[in-house]
C-alpha cells in the first residue's frame, strides 16, 4: 500500500469522492499479487494497478459508474477477455469500493509506522463494505461494524485472503523489509536507492561521521554513527532482516557479524574475495563464533551477473536479497 498512500493524500485535498480497487483473488497467470491496490478519482486518474495494465481501464470506467461495493471478475471464460488483456490465462477478482476515509487514515498511517495491519471487509449483505482493522496483537484499531459481527469474524483475523463461505476478505499489511547497510562506501549509495525504490526501509551503521552523511545517503530511514554492534544491540534484526556488510574494515565488519550471525536475520551477505573471507572466518572463529553460524555468512555478496561498478555490485546484492525474500529456500 506503500506506493499510493502520498499520492491519494494529495487527491483527498481537492478530488475527492476516491474510489479504491482491490485484488482479492487470483488464479493463473495473474500479474498482481492479492491485496494489490488501486486508488481511482473523480477525473478517472489511477495510482497504484491490480493488474500491471491488463484491466485497470475496465475497472476505472466501473468504479466511475458504480460507486457501491461491487465485485469484478475477469479471465479467459469473460467474453471481454481479449479486450481487457487476460487471453493469456489468468483470472482475477476485484473489489471495488468507495475509500472509506476513516479506515485509510488508519491503515495508511500504520503503514507509514511499519505497523502490522489486518483489514477484514465484508462483502456480503447489509454490511457489505464495512471493515474491521486488528493490529497484531488483536486489538481492533478501526471498525464500522457492530460488535456482534466484530465478535463473529475476529476469528478470520489469522487467515489471508478471500473466504468465500464468510463472504469476507482478509487483506494483511506487514512492515516493510528492513535493508540494514554496513559501511557507508560507494556501493551503498546506489544500494540506498534500489532498496527505497522495492519498499525496503533502510537503515545506515558506520562510526565514519565524514561518511555516512545525509547528502550522501538521502534514501536512507536512518543513520547511525556508531559501531554495528551497538546499533544491533538496540534493534536486534528479525526475520524481516536482511543485512549487507560493506565496509571491507575489520574493525566494523567483524563486529556485525559477530552481532547478527546468532539472530533471526534473513539475510547476512558480506562484500569480500575468498582469500580475505577465509582470514575472516579464522578471526570470528578466534572469537568464539559457532562454526555453524558462519556457513549463514553468503559471500562474495549478491548473484553472480560479472558486475564490476558499484551500481553493478548494488543491483547484484538487491537482486540476491529479493530472491532469498521471494523464492522458497
Amino acid at each position: 500500500m506503500l506506493d499510493i498512500i502520498d499520492t491519494t493524500n494529495q487527491w483527498l485535498q481537492s478530488h475527492p469522492p476516491l474510489m479504491l480497487a482491490t485484488v482479492i483473488q487470483t488464479w493463473g497467470s495473474s500479474p498482481r499479487a492479492v491485496g494489490a491496490k488501486m486508488v481511482i478519482n473523480a477525473q478517472g486518474a489511477m495510482i497504484g494497478s491490480v493488474s500491471g495494465g491488463c484491466v485497470e481501464a475496465a475497472v476505472i470506467a466501473d468504479a466511475l459508474e458504480n460507486p457501491h461495493p461491487h465485485l469484478l471478475h475477469f479471465g479467459v471464460s469473460d467474453e471481454t477477455a481479449w479486450d481487457v488483456g487476460l487471453a493469456c490465462g489468468g483470472k482475477l477478482s476485484v473489489w471495488v469500493e468507495s475509500l472509506d476515509l476513516q479506515w485509510w487514515q488508519v491503515a495508511a498511517n500504520r503503514t507509514l509506522h511499519d505497523q502490522t495491519t489486518i483489514t477484514i471487509t465484508l462483502l456480503d449483505g447489509e454490511h457489505a463494505g464495512k471493515k474491521v482493522v486488528f493490529s497484531e496483537a488483536g486489538v481492533v484499531v478501526y471498525t464500522n461494524l457492530p460488535k456482534e459481527i466484530i465478535a463473529t469474524i475476529e476469528p478470520l483475523r489469522h487467515k489471508v485472503g478471500y473466504l468465500a463461505e464468510h463472504g469476507a476478505f482478509i487483506d494483511v499489511q506487514h512492515p516493510r523489509p528492513h535493508l540494514v547497510i554496513v559501511g557507508a562506501v560507494h556501493i551503498a549509495i546506489a544500494l540506498q536507492g534500489f532498496a527505497a525504490e522495492l519498499g525496503f526501509r533502510v537503515s545506515l551503521i558506520d562510526p565514519r561521521k565524514s561518511f555516512a552523511t545525509w547528502e550522501r545517503f538521502p534514501h536512507v530511514d536512518h543513520i547511525f554513527h556508531l559501531y554495528p554492534d551497538k546499533v544491533l544491540a538496540q534493534m536486534p534484526p528479525d526475520a524481516n532482516t536482511y543485512i549487507a556488510v560493506l565496509s571491507h574494515d575489520p574493525k566494523i565488519d567483524d563486529p556485525a557479524l559477530i552481532a547478527a550471525l546468532p539472530t533471526a536475520a534473513a539475510y547476512i551477505g558480506v562484500l569480500s574475495s575468498q582469500p580475505s573471507h577465509e582470514k575472516r572466518v579464522k578471526r570470528l572463529q578466534a572469537a568464539g563464533v559457532d562454526p555453524v553460524l558462519l556457513s549463514r555468512i553468503r559471500t562474495p555478496i549478491g548473484l553472480s551477473i560479472g558486475a564490476r561498478t558499484p551500481a553493478e555490485i548494488a543491483l547484484c546484492i538487491m537482486a540476491e536479497i529479493i530472491a532469498v525474500r521471494n523464492v522458497p529456500q
